[in-house]
């Protein structure tokens, strides 16, 4: 499953992530974490302080590929609203969900401050960041000068995340397009 040439913590962290995405924390037994690597037995305790420890580096990876993939395109060329419309409209598997997302609705990762913390953390960068290019557009006149851009980057992650969901619940990502053409159509620039 896992090339040759990766360490067993990489291993770990990677067959830890696929876990978390499938079964949650709870499925996530270091039985299984262990199997799914190929790793050896005391290899987990060798390279990490225990599950908790392990589930931290694989959700902080997790996260910083989430953060790497959206600044790829929110800061990338064009205009705010293009990279706006490039984060919502780029490749995603919309049925398989977010993986960030996903962490939110595992009420162990929730009840950890320590394992929610990367997740909150990069929620609230892509809040921000979004919120910023909200501010440029109003300041090049593209966007109105109502537009508040904590609540439209509010507004655009809620989309992502709320068109997972309905994709998901549908078994189509026809609903998880609709919102990105709604939320499109509200904040589409200004014209002289």
């Amino acid at each position: 499953m896992y090339s040759a040439d990766m360490s067993t913590s990489e291993r770990l962290i990677e067959s830890t992530r696929a876990l978390l995405w499938e079964r949650g924390y709870v499925g996530t037994s270091p039985k299984a974490i262990l199997e799914r690597s190929g790793a050896g037995q005391g290899s987990m305790y060798h390279h990490f302080k225990g599950k908790p420890d392990l589930a931290l580096a694989a959700i902080r990876r997790t996260a910083e590929e989430m953060r790497a993939t959206a600044a790829a395109v929110l800061d990338g060329p064009g205009t705010p609203y293009e990279r706006i419309e490039a984060y919502l409209r780029r490749e995603r598997d919309v049925l398989r969900g977010c993986p960030v997302g996903r962490l939110t609705m595992d009420p162990d990762v929730m009840a950890s401050a320590e394992l929610r913390a990367p997740v909150d953390e990069t929620l609230g960068w892509l809040r921000g960041r979004i919120a910023a290019l909200v501010e440029e557009g109003r300041e090049q006149g593209q966007f109105g000068s109502g537009l508040d851009g904590e609540e439209i980057a509010a507004a655009v992650v809620a989309t992502v995340q709320g068109g997972y969901v309905l994709a998901r619940a549908s078994g189509s990502p026809a609903a998880f397009d609709a919102g990105v053409r709604g939320l499109l159509s509200l904040l589409a620039p200004r014209t002289p």
